[in-house]
């Protein structure tokens, strides 16, 4: 039975999503694998059996069980955010020859950076909306920005997840401070104008021999956009799986999706965002490590497909494990 690994917590505050998904995928891929949840902290890397922790030698990514050194033959990524979502953990296990169930470095770190994400699909007309790049000690030109966007903005992080420091600004007074609090969660941040909108989010894994695109979710947020709060709090949001849409509406999110996929060179499941204004979809962004815990998007889509997740989890370690050089 094969080793699989399955790694979450990491370095931002997504850690505790991490730990939901790694647990869904643990309980799944048990029976057909063994499965060891790897813990990775700023501070340690350990392999959790139960109550107890097994430090991980970094050398080889291997850990020591009553005497026996045990490897892995895979990594099933769970850590949304860095080090899991941005190439980091990606280039350390390509160095180690362990394949791993994402997309390779470049490709994760590319669609990690929001503002590089857009502008390399830019290239190939797909719709995003305008973005300015903060750098940490840029000054802010705030007639600058007032002049580009108007008001609402939004004011986010240009690395990182799950819609932490991000603000929707609606006033002069709130724009320093939703950039400094932007900055609080990363060295870059990005501003956009407001789209008004739907926001729809559609899931999609490709392997050599197969192409599966779920179907869209239609995200309704009671607050103001999709915000932390309405991401986890239940009853905050309603997350309708297929999106209501009329079909033509649902092909061609399903195609865009498709496209961008490959435009990207993404491997494993990924979910892309959009916004759609005037029956048109605008890219937000993309998520190379999106959320299994129960509660997440990806999982109810593949109900609503007719795939078990079991089976999707398989799927992924599989197309992991062909990739081994």
């Amino acid at each position: 039975m094969k080793n699989i690994a399955v790694v979450c917590g990491g370095y931002s505050k997504e850690s505790v999503i991490s730990l939901r998904s790694a647990e869904q995928i643990a309980s799944v891929i048990e029976s057909d694998y063994s499965a060891y949840t790897v813990l990775i902290t700023r501070d340690a890397w350990n392999a959790k059996i139960g109550d107890k922790m097994y430090p991980i030698d970094r050398n080889d990514f291997t850990f020591s069980l009553d005497g026996k050194k045990i490897s892995f033959d895979a990594v099933f990524m769970a850590i949304h955010g860095t080090p899991g979502e941005d190439g980091m953990l990606q280039s350390y296990f390509d160095m180690l020859n362990i394949p791993y169930t994402t997309c390779n470095a470049f490709v994760s770190a590319l669609t990690f950076n929001k503002f590089a994400c857009k502008v390399f699909l830019k290239e190939y007309d797909i719709l995003t909306a305008d973005a300015i790049l903060l750098r940490r000690n840029t000054p802010v030109q705030e007639q600058d920005l007032e002049n580009r966007f108007g008001y609402p903005m939004f004011v986010k992080p240009n690395n990182g997840g799950s819609s932490f420091g991000v603000t929707k600004v609606k006033t002069r007074n709130d724009l320093l401070p939703a950039i400094e609090r932007a900055f609080a969660e990363d060295n870059e941040v990005i501003i956009e104008p407001f789209i008004k909108g739907g926001e729809y989010t559609c899931g999609v894994f490709k392997t050599d021999k197969e192409s599966i695109v779920f179907p869209p979710t239609e995200i309704v947020s009671k607050n103001e956009f999709f915000d932390v709060e309405a991401k986890y709090t239940p009853g905050m949001s309603e997350e309708i799986t297929p999106a209501r849409l009329p079909a033509s509406q649902i092909k061609n999110c399903q195609e865009l999706t498709s496209r961008i996929y490959d435009l990207l060179g993404c491997t494993g499941v990924v979910r892309i965002d959009y916004l759609m204004q005037s029956g048109k979809f605008y890219f937000m962004e993309i998520n190379t490590v999106p959320g299994m815990s129960r509660e997440s998007i990806i999982p109810k889509q593949t109900v609503v497909y007719g795939l078990p997740l079991k089976e999707l989890y398989i799927k992924q370690i599989n197309d992991a494990l062909s990739r081994k050089k």
